[in-house]
């Protein structure tokens, strides 16, 4: 981009920046729940344009010494974790919807066309997450009815995940066919009176997870067809709120915030006859570690 471009371009956002849609965006509530499972995979991470961070290392973070005794007048054993430093830097992402003057219906209208903006970047965030998740786990097959053992088969999955890598997943994804397939199943045996059948809280802390949840999210695929993000998956993994660019997590959503500390921006161009909206972010899912993640793909006998 040229530099009068780049002129250009900032006097535009300076002009047409929205103060009220920008702090209406700061709080507003997802009714679909695409951003609470977009936090729960991808933990969100502020950071710069351009950052810095460290990969995960296997073995260095399960060394074990027979030599962490001091002498004495000597000096502790001087130990280094020397993870992959990765350069990595947010994309501009963001949506324009034009609305014409004569289809305004309202007094609310602009926060309505932000809030549908906000809603569909997030599906699209989500998508690549879960496309993201999906490439670095490892995969297997599980058949759910009624002679089945559905939690056996998860327990199984996370023993066998901590063994090989040595890093135990603390939370489960479900796609919403795969949840239903797993109450099938249950349904269709005589332990149909637990609790945990029904309550993914409560299968969370059957399974000893920090979490557990249900993506029943769903995407436009075709003129009059809709889809599922996650289909009949179960995705298990590492996650942790509320952390840093070099802490453990399988996958990050690094994000630059605006100059006002929000996620999102929000810029409203009008003209005579028309108004263009438009809402934009800074972002990047990384695969931060592949230690871990597995997916199980279900199916029903």
């Amino acid at each position: 981009m040229s530099e009068n471009n780049i002129t250009n371009e900032n006097r535009f956002k300076a002009a047409t920046y929205s103060v009220a849609l920008t702090a209406y965006s700061a709080g507003w509530q997802d009714k679909e729940n695409i951003a609470t499972i977009l936090d729960f995979i991808a933990p969100p991470v502020p950071v710069g344009r351009r950052f810095e961070f460290k990969r995960s290392s296997n073995a260095q973070a399960f060394y074990s010494e027979n030599d962490d005794v001091r002498s004495i007048g000597g000096e502790f054993k001087r130990v280094q974790y020397t993870g992959e430093s990765i350069n990595e830097k947010t994309l501009n992402k963001g949506l324009t919807i034009r609305v014409d003057n004569d289809e305004v219906v309202g007094e609310n209208w602009q926060e309505r066309y932000t809030s549908m903006l906000i809603q569909r970047l997030l599906r699209n965030e989500l998508k690549r997450a879960i496309s993201a998740l999906s490439t670095i786990a490892e995969s297997s097959d599980a058949t759910w009815d009624k002679d089945s053992n559905p939690d056996g088969d998860l327990r199984e999955l996370l023993v066998e995940c901590t063994d090989i890598s040595g890093v135990r997943p603390n939370r489960i994804l479900f796609g919403e066919a795969a949840w239903n397939m797993r109450l099938s199943a249950l349904e269709a045996q005589a332990t149909t009176n637990s609790v945990s059948a029904f309550n993914p809280d409560e299968l969370a802390t059957k399974l000893l997870l920090d979490g557990c949840k249900i993506a029943s999210a769903r995407y436009q695929n075709a003129l009059e067809s809709k889809a599922s993000i996650v289909k009949d998956e179960v995705f298990a993994f590492f996650a942790q709120d509320g952390i840093s660019k070099d802490e453990a997590s399988n996958l990050k959503r690094f994000y630059t915030p605006s100059e006002d500390g929000t996620m999102f921006k929000v810029y409203c161009d009008e003209h005579a006859k028309y108004t263009d909206i438009t809402v934009e972010h800074y972002s990047s899912i990384v695969a931060s570690s592949n230690l871990g993640v597995r997916k199980l793909n279900v199916s029903l006998a």
